[in-house]
């Protein structure tokens, strides 16, 4: 049982870095437009998946709300 606890560690240190990796790509995209080579789509992949989750309905907001619980969720520990 503690080797899952060690890969859910490190799964959870994954999607941190990942998100910050995310948010510097569309700070990065904002100031420099799509110029920058690695960062040269993050807004529009976001802005797609925000897109399909609103039309989507009530699938979506559904769909969000359990997004944002598993994020609640592995903060709480």
């Amino acid at each position: 049982m503690e080797s899952f606890k060690v890969v859910k560690g490190w799964i959870r240190e994954f999607v941190d870095v990942a998100i910050l990796f995310v948010a510097v790509g569309v700070m990065v995209q904002i100031l420099f437009g799509n110029n920058v080579p690695f960062f040269n789509s993050v807004t529009a992949n976001l802005m797609a998946f925000i897109t399909q989750l609103g039309s989507n309905g009530l699938v979506g907001l559904i769909a969000l709300f359990v997004i944002v619980w598993v994020f609640q969720k592995d903060r709480a520990h």
